[in-house]
């Protein structure tokens, strides 16, 4: 869509720096969904947090296989930057699909579940996720159709593991562990 290549040529007009160096960090915390899932495998540490960090987990998992190896197969919506000459990214050219935002799935996911845990801390992980999200854009390596996608994916397979897929398993555990009546 042309309004998507016209809000990313303006966003190159923003290009400083100092915000081209926070916004290749901010991009950075989604590669490959390392650092989510260390926030996960982090939150299973504590017994406070390890039902979180299991929702977190499957979470990224599952919205991964959907999004990553599923979705954006289907899709196969070209990057912005090799539709248009005009947009140049900051980072190494991703040589996958565009849509939708990987990087937005997981952490939106990731966040979500925090966040449906513990609202605290969650608003943080929320507002990284929208900062991680945004520069995205910032870098011209997706549409802005790309990444609310990818968010809502993210916060979609959130909500479904942790009301019904994660309790549903904690569940058949339950039931596994509790000893037979004779």
């Amino acid at each position: 869509m042309a309004w998507e290549a016209d809000f990313l040529a303006s966003l190159q007009n923003l290009h400083t720096p100092v915000l081209d160096t926070v916004m290749k960090f901010l991009s950075m915390l989604g590669d490959h969904g390392i650092f989510c899932i260390c926030v996960g495998v982090a939150l299973l540490f504590f017994a406070k947090t390890r039902s979180t960090g299991g929702r977190v987990l499957l979470s990224i998992a599952l919205a991964y296989i959907f999004a990553n190896l599923f979705l954006k197969n289907v899709v196969a919506r070209p990057r912005p930057f090799d539709t248009y000459a005009f947009i140049q990214p900051l980072v190494e050219k991703p040589h996958d699909w565009s849509f939708p935002s990987g990087h937005s799935v997981v952490v939106f996911a990731t966040a979500t579940s925090i966040f449906l845990n513990h609202k605290k801390t969650g608003v943080l992980a929320l507002i990284i996720a929208a900062l991680v999200a945004f520069s995205r854009l910032y870098i011209c390596v997706h549409y802005p159709t790309d990444v609310l996608a990818g968010a809502a994916i993210g916060i979609i397979f959130a909500l479904l593991v942790n009301y019904l897929i994660y309790p549903a398993c904690e569940k058949g555990i339950k039931k596994l562990r509790r000893p037979k009546e004779q």
